[in-house]
């Protein structure tokens, strides 16, 4: 079976572009239109259509889209079990990913990771929870670095408990309290994330019955931040997500404490790559030294 044009296939799905796609796995722009066109005349049917800026899939192209992801890391599965046995010398790797996560763990572990295998070449998609749990389920990533919200349909592997913390305008006088009791977010100017991006705020807010007044939201936690250190309102946010923003705001623990659940999401550890299970592992140990 010839893989290499369903990895181009998909590609293209993922791109919108055929010279992007084509520089990115050796061909010309003719030669992907070549492959493309021979796949819809094997197929029977139109494989993507042009717009104004790029090419999307057609509707039976996006039918078949995840099993053709699901070949192809069943494929990946097989070539990575092969080089496993001769020492894991080569293989890809595609992990969805928490930005906040990037930034903090992901650099030390993939550094770690590419010392012991240095042939894994190591992709990396960030989004919110809803687009991991979405690369994951259809194949696009081996498996996601989220928290445990809305995550059902993946089996789950727990890694880290991530403090939520009051966000507040540098200059606002807490009279020496050393953290913020939540009930006091109550009507409150609120700058919130965007739900489909984070949902552990939003999960606390309704637990807790606290109804602040919701002015901004974003899909991007360092405009949640901007936001709260302009005098917009206040926030909360995941420790982790805040890092060295500190300088320009006030962080607070909340009172009572609230946490997110941080781990790894995946279809099915038993199907994972050699390169993933080694990867996930390397987590593991990383976490362990905190």
């Amino acid at each position: 079976m010839d893989i290499s044009k369903y990895a181009l296939f998909a590609d293209v799905a993922d791109t919108g572009n055929f010279t992007k796609s084509g520089k990115r796995m050796g061909y010309t722009q003719p030669g992907v239109s070549h492959i493309l066109k021979a796949m819809e005349s094997e197929f029977g049917f139109p494989l993507f259509v042009r717009t104004k800026q790029d090419v999307v899939p057609t509707h039976n192209a996006e039918a078949i889209l995840p099993l053709v992801r699901q070949l192809l890391a069943v494929n990946e599965q097989l070539e990575q079990t092969v080089s496993s046995l001769n020492g894991l010398t080569k293989g890809h790797l595609t992990i969805a990913s928490f930005a906040s996560i990037g930034r903090s763990w992901l650099p030390t572990v993939i550094h770690t990771y590419q010392q012991k295998f240095p042939g894994i070449e190591i992709e990396l998609l960030e989004g919110g929870t809803n687009d991991i749990v979405h690369w994951v389920e259809n194949s696009r990533a081996d498996f996601g670095l989220l928290s445990k919200w809305n995550v059902d349909s993946l089996e789950w592997i727990p890694l880290y408990e991530d403090p939520l913390m009051a966000i507040l305008p540098k200059d606002m006088d807490m009279h020496g309290k050393k953290a913020f009791p939540i009930t006091e977010m109550a009507n409150q100017p609120f700058v919130i994330s965007a739900e489909g991006v984070d949902y552990d705020i939003h999960q606390v807010l309704k637990e807790t019955g606290i109804e602040p007044d919701i002015r901004f939201s974003s899909r991007d936690d360092h405009v949640v931040i901007s936001m709260v250190a302009n005098n917009l309102g206040i926030s909360m946010l995941p420790n982790l997500v805040i890092g060295n923003a500190r300088a320009q705001i006030q962080a607070l623990p909340l009172e009572p404490n609230f946490s997110r659940e941080l781990g790894i999401g995946i279809r099915s550890y038993a199907g994972l790559s050699p390169a993933a299970q080694q990867f996930i592992a390397a987590i593991q140990e990383h976490i362990n030294t905190f």
